[in-house]
């Protein structure tokens, strides 16, 4: 099996393989910094149960991520994963200026991978997008490993940022 017939195992990061409990006191306040917010990524413990599931996903699949952090945050990103020994693989990011619900912005995203090549499994702490993804037909792993935050799922869906 080549690596591009390989079916894609997809990971969300914030409350999936990153722990952002550092960060969340930004988001609880007001206004929320998001600057502040993403500024402190690079500095997210990674989550070990996350972490462990994407490893052993890159054995049969190929292993991408789908985040709701804006595409600025890109370098960053590749940093931190590379940092945490994790799988390389493509990064789908929000663009900048887009401030739509995270399931709508990611099943977007999913539907068009889906179109080229099959997916094993999106893995997301998001309920919305689970379920979401669900209904969709994708098989889905809920990331219920980290402490969740009530600032971040509200942001997540009333304001389109993460």
């Amino acid at each position: 099996m080549t690596k591009d017939s390989r079916p894609l195992a997809v990971f969300d990061l914030d409350g999936t393989l990153a722990d952002t409990a550092h960060r969340q006191r930004f988001l609880e306040r007001t206004p929320r910094d998001w600057n502040a917010f993403f500024a402190a990524a690079p500095d997210d413990p990674p989550l070990a149960e996350g972490v462990a599931l994407a490893l052993k996903s890159a054995e049969e699949c190929e292993v991408v991520y789908l985040t709701g952090r804006p595409e600025r945050c890109r370098r960053d990103t590749v940093d931190w994963l590379a940092a945490q020994g994790l799988p390389g693989g493509t990064i789908w990011m929000r663009r900048n200026d887009d401030r739509r619900p995270a399931r709508r912005t990611k099943l977007d995203i999913l539907r068009r991978l889906a179109r080229d090549r099959a997916i094993h499994v999106l893995v997301d702490d998001d309920e919305l997008v689970c379920e979401d993804a669900e209904r969709a037909g994708f098989t889905v792993v809920r990331a219920r490993w980290a402490a969740t935050s009530a600032a971040l799922k509200e942001a997540q869906e009333g304001e389109g940022r993460t």
